[in-house]
C-alpha cells in the first residue's frame, strides 16, 4: 500500500458547518480590511453599506454603525460561502473564486444599487473607491473560492511530494 495514501479519504467535511466557518472568517478578515480601507480613505463606501436601506445614514457613520457594518459583511460572507460550497465546490484553482468575487461586486454595486441605493452609482464614485472595492471583492472571492477548492478538490495532489529520508 502506498505510504502517501491520504488517511482522510473516507472522512467527508460537513458542507454546512464548513461554509459557516469559512464565511465567518472571510467576513471577519475582509470586513476588517474594508473598514481599514474606509478609515484610510481608500474607499468612501461605509463599512455598513449593506445596511443602508435598513438604518439611518447617521447611525452607519458612527462607530456602532461601522461595527454593525462589519457584522453585516460577515453575514454576507456566510451567505456567499454557503452558495459557493453548495454550487461550486468542485471548481478547481483560483479563477472561479476570483470570478465569484467580481460577480458579487457587480450584483451589489451595479445590479442592486438602483433599487436599494446601497452606495452612490459607480460613475459618481472616485477611482480610488471603485478600484479598492473591486480589488477587495476580488480577493474576498478568491479567499472563499480557493479555500473551498483546497477542501473539496484534489488540489493537494498538485503539491510536491515530500522527500522521505
Amino acid at each position: 500500500m502506498n505510504q502517501t495514501h491520504d488517511r482522510s479519504e473516507g472522512i467527508h467535511t460537513n458542507r454546512f458547518f464548513f461554509a459557516l466557518e469559512l464565511g465567518f472568517y472571510a467576513g471577519f478578515i475582509w470586513g476588517a480590511i474594508r473598514w481599514i480601507f474606509y478609515a484610510f480613505h481608500f474607499s468612501s463606501i461605509l463599512p455598513g453599506f449593506i445596511l443602508e436601506p435598513f438604518f439611518k445614514h447617521s447611525f452607519l457613520i458612527s462607530t456602532a454603525g461601522q461595527v454593525a457594518g462589519w457584522l453585516s459583511f460577515i453575514v454576507l460572507s456566510v451567505i456567499a460561502s454557503l452558495v459557493y460550497v453548495y454550487l461550486f465546490r468542485r471548481a478547481k484553482g483560483p479563477w472561479p473564486g476570483i470570478a465569484y468575487g467580481v460577480i458579487w461586486w457587480v450584483v451589489l454595486f451595479i445590479v442592486l444599487e438602483p433599487f436599494l441605493h446601497l452606495t452612490l452609482p459607480i460613475k459618481r464614485l472616485t477611482w480610488d473607491t471603485n478600484i479598492s472595492e473591486i480589488c477587495l471583492f476580488l480577493l474576498w472571492g478568491l479567499f472563499i473560492g480557493y479555500t473551498v477548492a483546497q477542501e473539496y478538490t484534489d488540489e493537494k495532489q498538485r503539491e510536491p511530494q515530500k522527500v522521505q529520508s
